[in-house]
């Protein structure tokens, strides 16, 4: 770390320094989140026979009936788990949605589909307009995993560099949008099933037939995808360009191949993206015609409504029906399919990335399913709620201090769906007996987690950004990626808090379908 240090002309940096020393340590103290699910899920275990043991009850809030722990610490318990194994991970919410999203997905993104979008929007865009553009991007490109931070990223820098600013700067305005703006954008991703899924087993603690919309946080991720890029838009330039104006870079050796990168389309792309905007319009066509008559093939056949609606519950179908067609369509149009080989080695290729999700995974299941059985989530949903209320805390400052809450853990624990597994169980069923429903829950989680990215050494590509910037700026290391995204990380923060609040105090739903309220207490078994 010492050399960052000299490297670093502003003094005040080492104070950041020792702080992200401290963060870095705590963060690789803990265990992989795989192991900490299955360490959590021996913990239920054994908590369930002490909770038993010394008769931890609670009251049922409504009906005064007593709550108790169910002891896995016995034959019987030892017979639900051995059976109930298999069907935990199998029933899992999150796992087939996230699989089936994925798998369309991941068509669009190996056909190039998604590459050539990016670099469209990005080249095309007028000097002026480059700023916002670059971060509306960033926000676009994380539906879709890893393509803003390995395309977008030093992409932007190129681009940055040949209209003759800080590269850095471009580099900073895309990961911005990326990774801060990780929670806005106009379509659905995959992250969207994965933590509904996960807000809905935590819900069902409470109330077993809730369901949470892959689509619960719409509403908000729109609008949200608007002041994200207003505010990353407002940094850049009125903050972090001033520190940049006067800096060198110094350029690594390799760094000329890159500038494949901003080489205008060819002409094969160029077709791809005519075939793919022409099934676009299409598709979006039918879909249209299936929802805006009253009578539409795609509202609910009982009631006529879209909130209950086929299009709703099925969404997940649409993410992967899109995917697949429009990265077929680009790819006959680029030649980058040529068979249907090439199209089910995309849906392969992106599936051969979730090995590790799908370890995380069985062990996630294992740690909620024995919460469930245990009634320890219920016992401490209740008890947590009662000192809320006792607390005094109301809607405002509750929902910042969980915003900020969410933020902290984001600096130490770098996986958002691991640390909602861990997180919804406890918050989702203690804020539903509050009368917050679990989309409003979720939508404030989703702040929080998103804000911290750009400054937290545990998110994932955190290492592959540093390697990006140090083509530019010789000797940079943590501290140089920290300071230079902290401005956008502390003013995401605060606006979109913000957001979120006039959101909550004016009544709106955060997505459709998604209720702005709860009888406190009527949901409860």
């Amino acid at each position: 770390m010492a050399e960052n240090k000299k490297a670093e002309p502003v003094r005040s940096r080492g104070a950041v320094n020792r702080f992200l020393d401290v963060v870095e340590r705590v963060g690789n103290a803990l265990p992989d989140p795989t192991t900490l699910f299955a360490l959590l899920a021996l913990a239920v275990v054994l908590l369930s026979g002490l909770a038993a043991q010394f008769d931890l009850t609670v009251a049922h809030p409504t009906t005064g009936k007593l709550i108790e722990p169910v002891s896995l610490l016995s034959v019987d318990g030892l017979h639900r788990i051995l059976t109930g194994l298999v069907t935990n991970f199998t029933s899992f919410a999150p796992l087939g949605t996230v699989l089936v999203a994925m798998i369309g997905i991941g068509v669009a993104e190996v056909s190039g589909l998604i590459g050539a979008v990016m670099r469209m929007l990005v080249l095309k865009s007028p000097r002026a307009l480059l700023t916002p553009v670059v971060v509306f991007c960033g926000v676009l490109s994380n539906a879709a995993s890893e393509v803003g931070y390995v395309l977008l990223v030093p992409l932007a820098a190129l681009i940055f560099k040949a209209a003759g600013r800080h590269p850095v700067l471009g580099l900073a305005a895309a990961f911005a949008g990326v990774s801060g703006g990780y929670s806005a954008n106009l379509v659905l991703g995959t992250i969207d099933p994965l933590l509904a899924g996960l807000s809905q087993e935590a819900a069902r603690i409470i109330d077993p037939t809730y369901v949470v919309s892959p689509a619960a946080n719409y509403y908000f991720m729109f609008v949200s995808t608007f002041l994200i890029t207003g505010l990353g838009w407002w940094v850049t330039e009125r903050l972090v360009a001033p520190r940049l104006a006067d800096s060198a870079y110094t350029a690594a050796p390799d760094d000329s191949p890159s500038d494949d990168l901003v080489k205008p389309l060819t002409p094969a792309e160029k077709r791809g993206l005519r075939f793919a905007a022409a099934l676009f319009a299409l598709m979006t066509g039918l879909l249209l015609w299936g929802l805006l008559p009253a009578d539409g093939f795609l509202r609910d056949p009982q009631d006529g409504s879209v909130l209950h609606s086929p299009f709703l519950k099925g969404i997940v179908a649409i993410i992967f029906i899109f995917g697949v067609g429009l990265g077929v369509a680009y790819g006959v149009g680029a030649g980058t399919v040529k068979s249907d080989r090439d199209v089910i080695r995309g849906m392969s290729q992106q599936m051969s990335t979730l090995g590790g999700y799908m370890v995380l995974v069985f062990f996630a299941a294992q740690f909620v399913a024995f919460f469930n059985w245990t009634n320890l989530g219920l016992i401490m949903a209740v008890e947590g709620a009662q000192f809320l209320k006792s607390a005094g805390l109301h809607q405002v400052p509750l929902m910042l201090a969980f915003i900020l809450l969410s933020a902290v853990i984001n600096l130490v624990m770098g996986s958002a769906s691991a640390k909602w597994a861990l997180m919804a169980p406890v918050f989702v069923p203690m804020f539903m007996l509050l009368g917050y429903p679990p989309e409003v829950t979720q939508t404030a989680y989703r702040v929080g987690d998103s804000v911290t990215n750009v400054i937290s050494p545990m998110m994932s590509y955190f290492a592959l950004i540093i390697a990006f910037v140090q083509r530019y700026v010789a000797k940079a290391g943590i501290g140089t990626l920290v300071s230079l995204m902290l401005p956008y990380s502390l003013t995401f923060l605060v606006g979109w808090s913000l957001l979120f609040i006039a959101w909550l105090l004016l009544g709106w739903p955060v997505g459709p379908g998604a209720p702005t309220s709860l009888a406190v207490g009527a949901a409860l078994p």
